[in-house]
C-alpha cells in the first residue's frame, strides 16, 4: 500500500468516526433529554408506578414480536465482536430506546449505559454494509459504537474510549482501533455538548494523605466493593434464569415482574430505588446512607432487568457503590465523599472487568487528586469480584482469568 492509499484509508476511517460520533452522540442526547422528561414526570405523578405491569407488557411484546434477534443487547455486541456472523440490525436502537424509556417512565430500576451502547453499536455496524468492510474492520466498528455510546451518555470520553477497548479484551485490538476509539469518543462527547445536554457533576472535596493505614483501608474497601459487584452480577443472572424457567411466554415475564415491582415500590414506599437513582447517588457524597440501601438497589435492579425490562446496569452499579461507600464511612475513618467515589467506580470495575477504564473514569469525574485511591479500589474490586460479570458473553482474560479459571 503506497502513501496515497494509506492517506485515503486514514481519511475514510476518520470520516466514519465523525459520522458514528455525531449520530451516536445525537441519539444519546435525545435519549438523555427524553429520559430526564419521563423521570420528572414519574416523580411528580407517583401513581404511574402502578402501571408498571402494562409497561412490562409493552416491552415484552415489542421484543418478542419485533426484536428476537436483538434481545441479547450488549451481549450481542460482544458476541459479534468475538465471532462476527451478521450485521447488527438497526432496529436494536429504537427498540432499546423504547424499552428503556418505558422502564423508567413506570418506575423500573435500571440504568442508561446499555441503551446508549446498543444504539451506538447498532448505528456503527451499519457502516459495514455501506463501506463493504470485512470481519476485522467490523470489529473496529463495534468498538467505535461502544466507545461513542459510553462516552456520550456519561460525558467521560477518555473512559468511554478505554472501556470499549477493555470490555472486548485488549490483546485482540490493533493500534488503529485504539486511535479511532479515542477519536469517536470525543466526537460523540462534543456532539452531546453541542446539543447542550448536561451531565451530573460529582466532587471529592477532601482527599487524605497517602499513608499506609489509608492504603490498607482502601484495600479493604476494594475487596468489599468487589463482593458487592459479584452479588450484583449474580443477582441479575439469577432473576433472569428464574423468570426464563418459570414463565415460558417471554412477554409475560416483565408483566409479572412489573406487578411485583409496582407493589414493592409504590405499595411499600421504595420509590428511591426506582429509575436511575441519581439524586440518591449525589446525596451519598455528603450524607451517610443506610447500610442496606446498596443491597436493596441490587435486589430491585436485578429483578427489573431479570424480568425483561430494558436499560443498563452501570448507573445502578454507581448507586450500589456510592451508597455502600457512604455507609462504610460509619466504620472506616476516611472522607465520606472519597469512600462514595471509590465505590462509585470500583463496583463498576468489578462487575464489568474493566479496572483501567473505571480508574480513568474516576479521575475524569472526581479529579486527579483522588487517583491513587480510585485506582487501588478499582483493581482490588476487579480481582475480588469473581469470574462472572454482568455481561455473560464477555471474554475474561488476563489476571482475573489466571486467578479464577486456572486456580478455582
Amino acid at each position: 500500500m503506497n502513501l496515497k492509499e494509506k492517506i485515503l484509508l486514514a481519511l475514510k476511517w476518520i470520516f466514519i468516526c465523525v459520522l458514528i460520533g455525531i449520530l451516536s452522540g445525537s441519539a444519546s442526547a435525545f435519549f438523555l433529554i427524553t429520559l430526564e422528561f419521563v423521570t420528572h414526570y414519574r416523580i411528580h405523578h407517583n401513581w404511574i408506578i402502578w402501571l408498571l405491569p402494562i409497561g412490562g407488557l409493552l416491552v415484552g411484546f415489542s421484543y418478542y414480536y419485533l426484536g428476537k434477534d436483538v434481545v441479547k443487547g450488549n451481549n450481542l455486541l460482544l458476541e459479534e465482536y468475538e465471532n462476527p456472523k451478521q450485521i447488527i440490525p438497526l432496529k436494536m436502537a429504537p427498540l432499546v430506546f423504547f424499552g428503556t424509556i418505558i422502564t423508567h417512565l413506570f418506575g423500573g430500576s435500571a440504568g442508561r449505559e446499555g441503551t446508549a451502547v446498543q444504539m451506538g453499536g447498532a448505528i456503527a455496524d451499519q457502516f459495514t454494509r455501506i463501506f463493504k468492510l470485512d470481519d476485522s474492520e467490523r470489529k473496529t466498528l463495534i468498538i467505535l459504537g461502544i466507545s461513542a455510546g459510553f462516552a456520550s451518555v456519561f460525558g467521560t470520553p477518555l473512559a468511554g474510549a478505554i472501556f470499549a477497548l477493555e470490555v472486548v479484551y485488549f490483546s485482540k485490538i490493533n493500534l488503529k482501533s485504539i486511535l479511532l476509539s479515542f477519536i469517536v469518543a470525543y466526537v460523540a462527547y462534543f456532539t452531546v455538548e453541542i446539543w447542550q445536554v448536561k451531565h451530573t457533576h460529582y466532587s471529592i472535596p477532601l482527599v487524605p494523605e497517602i499513608t499506609s493505614i489509608n492504603l490498607l483501608y482502601t484495600l479493604i474497601c476494594g475487596v468489599l466493593f468487589g463482593f458487592a459487584a459479584l452479588l450484583f452480577s449474580r443477582s441479575t443472572h439469577f432473576w433472569s434464569s428464574l423468570f426464563s424457567k418459570t414463565i415460558k411466554y417471554p412477554p409475560f415475564r416483565p408483566f409479572v415482574g412489573g406487578i411485583i415491582l409496582a407493589i414493592a415500590i409504590a405499595g411499600f414506599g421504595f420509590s428511591k430505588f426506582s429509575g436511575l437513582g441519581v439524586p440518591v447517588i449525589v446525596d451519598s457524597f455528603t450524607n451517610t446512607n443506610a447500610w442496606y440501601d446498596f443491597l436493596l438497589k441490587i435486589l430491585f435492579t436485578g429483578f427489573t432487568l431479570g424480568a425483561g425490562f430494558k436499560g443498563g446496569e452501570v448507573t445502578p452499579l454507581f448507586f450500589v457503590g456510592a451508597t455502600f461507600g457512604s455507609a462504610l464511612s460509619l466504620i472506616i475513618p476516611m472522607p465520606i465523599a472519597l469512600l462514595a467515589g471509590m465505590g462509585f467506580v470500583a463496583v463498576f470495575s468489578g462487575a464489568t472487568h474493566t479496572p483501567i477504564a473505571c480508574t480513568v473514569m474516576g479521575i475524569e469525574l472526581f479529579g486527579i487528586e483522588s487517583g491513587i485511591f480510585i485506582a487501588i479500589a478499582c483493581v482490588i474490586a476487579y480481582l475480588s469480584s469473581g469470574s462472572i460479570g454482568i455481561y455473560k458473553s464477555q471474554i475474561v482474560k488476563g489476571p482475573k482469568y489466571n486467578l479464577y479459571q486456572k486456580w478455582f
